[in-house]
């Protein structure tokens, strides 16, 4: 090498290599897109990175998210990529966008709109469809490059109707004929470099206009074909988002048979309800047993409250649905809030019922007693007795009207901030203490890519290494370099990537530079960068020194470097032969 031994040293981090060993002090050293050396290297980079007082950890790996259309759009992957992800898996919980027939395009966009939150039209804009089946649009996203890596897997709702046609969008059951069909096609996806199948049968996800989409109706044998088809290709995983219509008993006889039908590893997206039913705790039982037994089970957790984000400027809030809203909702912000503070409109707002079609939705903006103010920086973990209604009724006053004035807040910017799922224990942290020290868990539920205007998860690498590692209290906290392996190595292997999430000689060149004590997470903000001006919410984040993906500088301070080094990973990929082994914890 001219003038130099390799292209970037790393010096003096704390290197917390996701293994879930010890951290320790040394370089790293990087040639190409590879980590060439780690320890003391006495040899010089073209670029050296002094880590001094930072740790260094591997890339991140997320495997829940909904970059599907994103990515055909634009080249970055945001607001992953602001915090430390370098890998994503997109294509969960049983939406995407291929396979889809021309005549069914308008069924998939429609689809994303209800489940993900995705406006149409900003998808009807960005879509570029130059793909019909699913090794088309792997080809077709073969040719993006992005600032992290990206992987696909293959959706059962696109596949049921790209195979049924009309039948399958109708909920109708599947014949023989379609069944082999369904299999044939997921073995042609993983073939082709799928990572795996995803499935949903939550009533949650429906059609904007309340129906149920296709696949909350599929039968056992259904998804035993999908199951099949992973066996013949001998690769693959599941992901499946569950019924909860169904006992937690029933649920767990259903995973075992799906991952011993397909010899294949699965994971399964696992809340704690907001009805407070134990059935989460069965499964999680059910799933240390299968994995006894030898079946590869994990449950995909979020360790905080799934939180829904409020306010006039995002999807959703207590008074959307209203008729008098409706009316004003299309007008600039500035001239929503004007309109609001008229005490004609606030009257009839304050007096009116919501009426919406979608009954999972109207239950949200329903429900006020458990809004709280988000804050700067974010607090996730409020005191229940702090909720914007508990706090008017002390001071004698109407809950709905105080949070009327919150929404009005900063010229209508204000954020509330509503815990659904997974809100119980004291300031909410039951879900955490619950799920992050148990063996069977994956990281999982950011929705990166997805819900544009009501959930802004995908910063949880942040608020785990702010929150659980920097807990107050020691009963509480959760080791960084447990941490830094749940966030890298665990979910990188359970989905077949044995090349990254670890700092050692032969690894891909995935790193972060973090500086611990000044991570800090900013409260999440609409910006209107998608096609046609759409919004999402971006949440930005102090403490990332320097990201590196395949051995290219993507983030410096938090700022993008232009480099787009990402790309497709097309099936699972292969440790380097010297790696050492290290035992699950």
């Amino acid at each position: 090498m001219a003038n130099r031994d390799f292209d970037i040293v790393i010096r003096g981090g704390t290197i917390v290599d996701g293994s879930g060993g010890e951290p320790f002090i040394g370089d790293v050293a990087i040639c190409g897109k590879t980590i060439a050396a780690v320890g003391r290297i006495t040899g010089h980079g073209a670029e050296e990175i002094d880590a001094t007082g930072r740790i260094v950890t591997p890339g991140f790996v997320d495997i829940h998210t909904h970059y599907d259309g994103q990515i055909t759009w634009e080249n970055r992957l945001a607001p992953s990529s602001a915090h430390g992800i370098t890998t994503v898996v997109m294509g969960n919980c049983g939406v995407g966008f291929a396979p889809a027939r021309p005549q069914h395009r308008e069924i998939m966009i429609k689809m994303m709109e209800g489940v993900e939150d995705i406006p149409e039209a900003v998808m009807s804009e960005g879509l570029p469809w130059n793909w019909e089946t699913f090794p088309e649009y792997l080809d077709a996203i073969e040719q993006r490059h992005a600032d992290i890596d990206f992987a696909a897997q293959l959706p059962h709702n696109p596949l049921r109707v790209y195979v049924m046609g009309q039948r399958g969008a109708d909920c109708e059951p599947p014949s023989a004929q379609d069944l082999a069909q369904m299999r044939a096609l997921t073995t042609e996806a993983m073939r082709a470099g799928a990572i795996g199948v995803t499935t949903t049968r939550h009533l949650a996800h429906r059609y904007r206009d309340g129906r149920n989409v296709p696949t909350v109706s599929s039968e056992v044998d259904e998804l035993l074909a999908l199951a099949e088809g992973l066996r013949e290709a001998g690769t693959g995983v599941i992901e499946m988002l569950g019924d909860d219509r169904i006992s937690g008993e029933d649920t767990i006889a259903l995973l075992r048979l799906l991952a011993k039908t397909s010899g294949r590893p699965l994971s399964f997206t696992l809340t704690q309800p907001a009805n407070g039913s134990d059935r989460w705790r069965v499964i999680l039982d059910g799933i240390a047993q299968a994995n006894a037994d030898g079946l590869a089970v994990k449950a995909q957790v979020m360790p905080r409250p799934v939180g829904i984000l409020i306010g006039l400027d995002l999807s959703l809030h207590p008074f959307a649905f209203h008729p008098s809203f409706r009316a004003i909702a299309h007008l600039p912000l500035a001239d929503k809030v004007s309109a609001m503070r008229d005490p004609d409109i606030r009257s009839r707002l304050l007096n009116e019922q919501s009426d919406d079609p979608n009954e999972f939705i109207k239950s949200i903006v329903d429900d006020t007693e458990w809004l709280f103010p988000l804050g700067n920086p974010p607090n996730y973990h409020p005191e229940a007795e702090d909720s914007v209604a508990a706090t008017a009724r002390r001071a004698g006053l109407d809950p709905r009207e105080v949070i009327y004035d919150e929404l009005l807040k900063d010229e209508g910017h204000a954020v509330l901030y509503r815990p659904s799922a997974n809100r119980f224990g004291a300031r909410f942290e039951g879900a955490g203490l619950a799920f992050l020290k148990d063996p069977n868990v994956l990281l999982g539920l950011s929705d990166g890519g997805a819900h544009y205007g009501m959930i802004c998860d995908a910063a949880l690498p942040t608020y785990l290494l702010t929150h659980w590692v920097a807990h107050p209290d020691p009963a509480k906290r959760v080791e960084l370099s447990r941490a830094i392996r749940m966030l890298a190595s665990d979910t990188a292997r359970a989905v077949g990537f044995d090349d990254r999430g670890r700092i050692a000689p032969g690894m891909k060149a995935d790193i972060n530079v973090i500086d611990l004590a000044r991570l800090r997470l900013h409260p999440p903000s609409p910006v209107f960068d998608l096609p046609t001006g759409g919004r999402r919410l971006i949440q930005k984040a102090d403490g990332y020194d320097v990201t590196i993906v395949s051995g290219q500088v993507t983030y410096r301070s938090g700022e993008p470097t232009g480099a787009l080094p990402g790309r497709l990973v097309r099936g699972a990929r292969k440790a380097p032969a010297s790696l050492p082994e290290f035992e699950l914890l």
